[in-house]
């Protein structure tokens, strides 16, 4: 009887199998790339149903992961986004084998968890072989990586570090006097070619530059408009350039880049950068 009872309480006390289903698929997807058994945790080669040293079953989400993972490797599609974790690592890969892939709340690429994103947000589509990438209507737009110097237009959006910025035209001059021939007093006005608008969460405007020459800096330090607390801001990060009347972005080699919201379908080439939301993938082109 006592014996009877000591197996019984042994039996209750071993461990019971994990839990996945709080895991993102990001998360389930690098356990099973690196899985340890939950056992003993020996690692467990792709492949195999069952640990090697204690016998103990792999769960059905780790070897369904496997599947998804190793069959994109043998069947590779024409291009895949790569999501970007923290610190610059690489994080889940999204293949792009169909011919449209609409990323959004829901899709083929769903980012439920993003406030900022929209239901159908962009599209990432073939054409003529090359992809390309189109926002669907959505609130917050797609950004596309700067590659060294673009041209821009007033009402353009821009990101830099953390900070949302559009470009303005200059100001236009009302300086008459009231009906009884009093003028409103002012701080000293300025030649300026443009101005810079910080936009905050909820649309509301932030700090507005005027540029005093042609040209108007942005960075964490040093620069015309400084963000010292911004630690995704290099210190000296951007410039918006006048040149006869059209308006260059510049990035100067910052960390993580400058960014321009899409006004029309892009075409995109290998080791090109988009933000959808909060999310940053880097696109990576089969050969």
């Amino acid at each position: 009887m006592v014996r009877a009872l000591r197996i019984s309480a042994g039996t209750s006390a071993r461990k019971q199998p994990p839990s996945y289903a709080h895991l993102s698929p990001e998360e389930l997807m690098d356990q099973a790339k690196h899985y340890l058994c939950w056992q003993c945790y020996t690692p467990v080669p792709s492949g195999h149903k069952f640990c090697g040293r204690c016998g103990a079953e792999v769960p059905a989400e780790i070897l369904n992961a496997r599947t998804i993972y190793f069959s994109d490797m043998q069947n590779p599609a024409k291009a895949r986004l790569v999501l970007i974790r923290g610190e610059g690592m690489d994080g889940l890969s999204y293949h792009l084998k169909m011919e449209q892939h609409v990323v959004g709340k829901k899709g083929q690429i769903a980012f439920p968890d993003d406030v900022f994103v929209s239901p159908k947000h962009a599209n990432f589509f073939y054409r003529d072989g090359h992809l390309v990438v189109r926002d669907e209507g959505s609130l917050n737009g797609v950004f596309v990586r700067v590659r060294g110097s673009i041209e821009v237009q007033p009402g353009d959006t821009f990101l830099a570090g953390e900070q949302v910025f559009r470009l303005d035209a200059a100001p236009r001059i009302a300086d008459t006097p009231d009906g009884e021939g009093t003028y409103f007093y002012t701080s000293p006005k300025y030649t300026s070619a443009f101005r810079i608008s910080q936009l905050l969460q909820g649309g509301a405007l932030g700090m507005t530059v005027c540029a005093r020459g042609a040209a108007l800096q942005l960075g964490r330090e040093g620069s015309d408009l400084n963000f010292p607390a911004d630690i995704y801001m290099s210190g000296s990060h951007c410039r918006i350039e006048d040149t006869s009347g059209r308006f260059q972005l510049t990035d100067l080699n910052s960390r993580n880049g400058t960014y321009i919201r899409l006004k029309a379908e892009r075409e995109l080439g290998h080791g090109d950068y988009v933000f959808v939301g909060r999310k940053l993938m880097r696109v990576e082109m089969n050969a």
